[in-house]
Order: C-alpha cells, then sequence, then structure tokens
C-alpha cells in the first residue's frame, strides 16, 4: 500500500474527538493502521497512520470540517507505512520521584546509553502543587539484557529521592 500519512490531532478533551475524525476518515475513503491516542493535562492528542489514496492536502480538507468543529489542531506528515514490524518490549521501568526539571533527558539519556530501545513512554505528574512526584513508565527493549538497565539507572537514582524498579517482561507468556 502506498499513500500513507501520520496524522496528528490536538485539542481540548471532550467526548466524540476519536469517533467523529475517525468518521471522517472512514467515510472518505481513507482506512487506519497503527494508533495511539492520551488524555494529557486536560487535553487530547491523537496519531494515527492513515492509508489514504489521495494527498495529504486532499486528507485535510476530509478532516478539516471536524477539525472546525471541535477546535482541533491538525498536522499531516507523508510516511512509510511499516506495518506489521512490532518491536517487543522485554521490560517495563517505572520511575517515582521529586519533580524536577531534566528527569526525563537524564533519564531517557542514561537508558539509550544503555542499549534501551524505548518502544512507549508515559509521565503524569502526581502528589500537590507544593510536593510534585513525576512518575515515568517506560517499555522498551534491552539490547545489552536487563541487568545493563538497571546498572545504568543505580546512577540516575543515587542520591537522590527517587524510586526505580526494573521489570523483565515475558512476552512469550499467553
Amino acid at each position: 500500500m502506498s499513500n500513507w500519512y501520520m496524522l496528528t490531532v490536538v485539542g481540548r478533551d471532550r467526548p466524540g474527538i476519536v469517533s467523529q475524525v475517525t468518521l471522517a476518515i472512514y467515510k472518505g475513503g481513507g482506512n487506519l493502521g497503527e494508533a495511539s491516542m492520551v488524555r494529557l493535562g486536560g487535553n487530547f492528542s491523537i496519531m494515527l497512520m492513515v492509508h489514504y489514496e489521495g494527498t495529504a492536502e486532499l486528507l485535510e480538507k476530509l478532516i478539516s470540517p471536524v477539525g472546525d468543529k471541535l477546535h482541533l489542531h491538525i498536522h499531516i506528515v507523508s510516511i512509510k507505512g511499516a506495518l506489521h514490524q512490532r518491536l517487543e518490549p522485554d521490560v517495563r521501568i517505572s520511575i517515582y520521584g521529586a519533580d524536577r526539571a531534566g528527569i526525563v533527558a537524564e533519564t531517557t539519556g542514561v537508558l539509550v546509553e544503555a542499549g534501551l530501545n524505548i518502544l512507549n513512554l508515559e509521565s503524569d505528574v502526581g502528589g500537590s502543587p507544593t510536593n510534585p512526584i513525576y512518575i515515568m513508565e517506560i517499555d522498551g527493549a534491552a539490547r545489552n539484557g536487563v541487568d545493563s538497565i538497571r546498572l545504568a539507572l543505580d546512577s540516575v537514582a543515587k542520591g537522590k529521592n527517587i524510586k526505580i524498579s526494573v521489570t523483565p517482561i515475558n512476552t512469550l507468556m499467553g
């Protein structure tokens, strides 16, 4: 299949965004591939791989009425539609600690150096405004083994108020 696009949609969270965007794509002759949708801080974000025989401009015209109605920001780029090439995670990392600037950059930098291919990262801020806690959940493929990930994360946690857990994922469990 040719003519794959990455469609990103961002707007204030409200019911109906997914159904209206995907219905417009379907009615216009488009087909969905992989998708990621998430609510972040009262906003909703969608990333969709869309197969559509027309141009990016025509796809945007197809979705624009929904975007205008729901006050959504839409961005479309042409991509290679490499489906069925899912990498399976073999490790899950949970990090809880005092919120501070740079925690994501520091942690992900150490993990990449240790051979982790980050497949999914979600974060949240909990606690209270006076005592914020940063929460990160990372799934990845540890090319150099889970022990190398544990060792690398020791340097992130050392001397800081951070709790880290590294759990192997057995993808062969049925």
